[in-house]
C-alpha cells in the first residue's frame, strides 16, 4: 500500500519531469526561431515553419509564446546572451586613443563577423516587424555607447567634437564593416586601423581640416 509520503514523493518528481520537459519544448522552439532568424530572417519566419524545425505541433508553440512579441523576446534574449557585445569597460583601460580605436574596432568588427547573418536580417526587417523593434533600438544604444567610450579617448576640443562623434559612429557601425570586410575584403586589423587613422583626423578641429585640405 502506497503510504501518503509515498505519494507526495510520486507527485514532485512527475511535477519535475513535466516542469522539465516543457522547459526542454520551449528551449526547442527558441532554438529554431533563433536559426530561422539568423538565416531567412524574422519577416520569412512563420510560426508553422518554427513548429516543424522544433518538431512540435503550432499549438505547443503558441502555449509557450501567445504572442510573437514574447517569441521575440525570449529568442533575442538567448541570442544575445551567446553572442555578447564585446566588453567596452576594457576599452576605457587604453589611454591611448588611437590604440584605443583600433582595439575597440577590431574586437567589434570580429563580433560582427560571427553575428552577421542575425544582425543583418534584424537590421533589414525592423521596420517591418514591430516584435524585433526592441532589437534595432539595442543596436542603436550599443553604437552610442561605443561612440561615447570612443570619443572621450581622444578629449577632442568642443569644434572637433561633432565631426568626431560622427566619423566615430560611421567607424562603428555594421554597414561600415560590411563594406570594409565583406564587400572589399579588407582584414579585420587593416579596417580596424584604416578607421582609427580617419578618427585621429576627425579629432582636429574643422578649420585645421579645412586648411589641410586646401593645402593639398
Amino acid at each position: 500500500m502506497t503510504t501518503a509520503d509515498e505519494q507526495s514523493t510520486g507527485r514532485k518528481y512527475e511535477m519535475r519531469r513535466r516542469a522539465d520537459t516543457m522547459g526542454e519544448t520551449r528551449s526547442r522552439i527558441t532554438g529554431a526561431a533563433i536559426e530561422l532568424h539568423g538565416t531567412i530572417g524574422p519577416a520569412r519566419t512563420t510560426i508553422a515553419g518554427i513548429a516543424s524545425l522544433a518538431g512540435v505541433q503550432r499549438h505547443t508553440v503558441y502555449r509557450h509564446f501567445p504572442t510573437e512579441e514574447d517569441l521575440f523576446s525570449a529568442c533575442s534574449t538567448e541570442y544575445w546572451q551567446r553572442n555578447p557585445w564585446p566588453d567596452l569597460t576594457r576599452w576605457q583601460e587604453i589611454p591611448s586613443p588611437n590604440e584605443r580605436a583600433v582595439g575597440a574596432l577590431g574586437d567589434l568588427y570580429r563580433f560582427y563577423d560571427a553575428v552577421e547573418g542575425m544582425l543583418t536580417n534584424v537590421l533589414r526587417d525592423g521596420d517591418h516587424i514591430p516584435g524585433i523593434r526592441p532589437s534595432v533600438d539595442s543596436y542603436e544604444e550599443k553604437i552610442d555607447a561605443i561612440t561615447q567610450v570612443l570619443v572621450a579617448g581622444y578629449s577632442p576640443a568642443p569644434a572637433a567634437r561633432p565631426t568626431l562623434t560622427a566619423a566615430v559612429r560611421h567607424a562603428a557601425a555594421f554597414s561600415t564593416w560590411q563594406s570594409l570586410v565583406r564587400a572589399n575584403g579588407l582584414e579585420v586589423g587593416t579596417a580596424a586601423a584604416l578607421m582609427a587613422a580617419l578618427l585621429q583626423t576627425a579629432a582636429q578641429p574643422l578649420d585645421g581640416l579645412r586648411a589641410g585640405a586646401v593645402r593639398g
